[in-house]
């Protein structure tokens, strides 16, 4: 009887580039009217990759924990300055006054024009006499 023992595929080892070879394909995608997928392409490379490498090409590195070890430093106040105060109170122009009542301008075809002018304490027997006059 014959065995066939299932062996399982390597796995897929993930390819690591070189600096320069990076670098090399980041000019290159950084020409006037290239195509980051056809440099990709080109290289054998996976588009998306190489649009991540152009993009952490152009930004610029955050601090690594080293970079802030070198850099500890104190922090010391400068009393030398007043501190400007919480609330700063500002003068501001008297409201203007509210106009006084309703104006109303209504004309008709024929030529008649009427300027009416209400108190806004009665808006509700300003609002009776418009419906009863445009009826």
């Amino acid at each position: 009887m014959d065995t066939n023992i299932a062996h399982p595929p390597a796995g897929r080892q993930r390819r690591r580039h070189s600096p320069e070879f990076r670098a090399s394909v980041i000019q290159a995608c950084l020409q006037p009217g290239v195509s980051i997928a056809a440099v990709a392409l080109a290289n054998g490379l996976n588009a998306n990759m190489v649009r991540k490498w152009v993009i952490n090409a152009q930004t610029p590195s955050l601090p690594t924990s080293a970079d802030r070890a070198r850099s500890r430093f104190l922090s010391v106040p400068d009393h030398s300055l007043p501190s400007a105060p919480a609330f700063v109170p500002l003068a501001l122009p008297a409201p203007s006054a509210a106009p006084v009542g309703i104006q109303i301008d209504l004309s008709t075809p024929a030529g008649v024009s009427i300027k009416m002018t209400w108190p806004t304490s009665a808006a509700e027997q300003c609002v009776t006499w418009l419906r009863e006059w445009l009826r």
